[in-house]
């Protein structure tokens, strides 16, 4: 999905509000609430022009999406979509592209915890040959007069069990929700975003003050270096810090605050 102009701005923007959002979320719930509301939005025109009219407040909008979701969907489902119709759209299809993107990325951060990120990135180029190879696959996965049912059906037979969680989860929005791509395709953009997932690594920053910008940029260059990767920062502000900061990248922790080398001389002590 490419954007351009202020959509491409909204979506850089609201990636880094994602990040945090998603920290604490359930991934797996997280997407599959944003595929859902993905689905309403491609549905109802009418609610996605709603969304995304440049005379409306971000607040009005937010009440609106609040009223129709909460109790609904997840609050981190709700707040992901509070922040996506708060930005400015180009047209009105790219909010709900916007959104698929965010449910394939918590999916795949999914699959990325349980260390198995580069089995769904093999797994949907596999598929995709699969299906690019089998005609009679094909149609039957494309057929838009089936019922969905069936077709989510036949994609169960086919990779449960056989296959990580995150990839049957991806390929069954594929077969459900087509928004207009063909399988291959889709396989293969979702490919993408599985390859970038898996250049990229997230560093939690803890700390009682904010950083400044001088500070992120340092902090990011030396864990790039450290790590060989792209880091991306999300920053938590915890007035428990009580001074210094903790980076946890995985489940590797750098610990510099207050408190946790109060916590090391206790746990020496009790030793």
């Amino acid at each position: 999905m490419t954007m351009m102009g202020m959509s491409r701005a909204s979506l850089a923007e609201l990636e880094e509000r994602f990040n945090g959002i998603a920290g604490s979320a359930d991934l797996t719930e997280l997407a599959d609430g944003l595929f859902a509301v993905v689905s309403l939005l491609d549905r109802e025109h009418r609610l996605r022009r709603t969304f995304t009219d440049l005379s409306a407040t971000a607040e009005r909008k937010a009440a609106t999406v609040r009223t129709l979701l909460s109790g609904r969907v997840s609050e981190a489902v709700l707040e992901t979509v509070v922040a996506a119709v708060g930005a400015k759209w180009s047209r009105a299809g790219d909010l709900p592209d916007a959104l698929e993107r965010f449910g394939v990325i918590a999916a795949l951060a999914q699959a990325e915890a349980q260390g198995q990120l580069d089995d769904v990135e093999d797994e949907l180029f596999r598929f995709g040959r699969v299906v690019d190879g089998n005609p009679n696959l094909r149609r039957a996965l494309a057929d838009a007069a089936a019922p969905v049912e069936a077709r989510l059906a036949l994609v169960d037979q086919l990779l449960s069990g056989k296959t990580a969680p995150a990839t049957l989860q991806l390929v069954r929005q594929l077969v459900a929700h087509p928004r207009g791509r063909s399988l291959d395709r889709g396989l293969e953009e979702f490919g993408r975003l599985a390859a970038l997932q898996r250049r990229r690594l997230v560093a939690v920053v803890r700390t009682a003050v904010p950083l400044t910008d001088g500070q992120k940029q340092r902090l990011t260059a030396w864990l790039r270096a450290s790590y060989g990767h792209d880091v991306h920062l999300n920053v938590d502000l915890d007035p428990q810090v009580l001074g210094g900061f903790s980076v946890r990248v995985g489940d590797e922790i750098i610990d510099t605050t207050v408190a946790g080398r109060l916590e090391e001389v206790r746990r020496r002590l009790a030793g």
